[in-house]
């Protein structure tokens, strides 16, 4: 039986590790996949310092994926998959429709696979000022809220203590 969990969490929280460390119990015998979402062709170096650290910290237990847009074309039956993180695959479609990113994340759902996604908490601050930050904070909220309704396990993490809600 497949197991689908969601990490979720502030900046810096903890979240990653606790869903690598996760991703690493269901998969003892093989190793799991590491899809990172990030769209890796911006000239960031701050994020780009992000990207390494998160090499570092999985270094040769994964098998990594760089997709940030097609989470479909990747994700087979029987396997283990880590998902991260969510928030940045939603903003790499932020000019898509909320329907589509439903559809797909529902594709991968219906997949006999552990699948555990990782989604930043950008929810608990002010409304943002400007329209596609509203929209990338609305869409990171639905997104979640699905999520956490589908999933087996829901874990807020804070402080790199997580709190299972479901």
């Amino acid at each position: 039986m497949s197991l689908k969990a969601l990490y979720y969490g502030g900046q810096k929280s903890g979240k990653s590790l606790l869903a690598e460390q996760k991703t690493l119990s269901l998969s003892p015998s093989n190793k799991p996949y590491y899809v990172a979402t990030y769209d890796n062709s911006y000239a960031d170096r701050e994020m780009q310092q992000r990207l390494k650290q998160h090499q570092i910290q999985r270094a040769d237990s994964f098998i990594s994926i760089e997709e940030p847009f097609d989470l479909t074309k990747h994700i087979k039956a029987n396997e283990s998959y880590l998902i991260d993180c969510i928030s940045m695959w939603i903003l790499n479609h932020i000019s898509q429709k909320e329907e589509f990113l439903l559809q797909q994340l529902e594709s991968i759902l219906k997949i006999d696979t552990n699948i555990i996604f990782v989604l930043n908490d950008v929810n608990s601050g002010v409304i943002p000022m400007d329209k596609e930050s509203r929209r990338f904070v609305d869409l990171t909220g639905v997104i979640g809220q699905y999520l956490a309704k589908i999933c087996d396990e829901v874990y807020e993490v804070k402080l790199g203590l997580p709190l299972q809600l479901k």
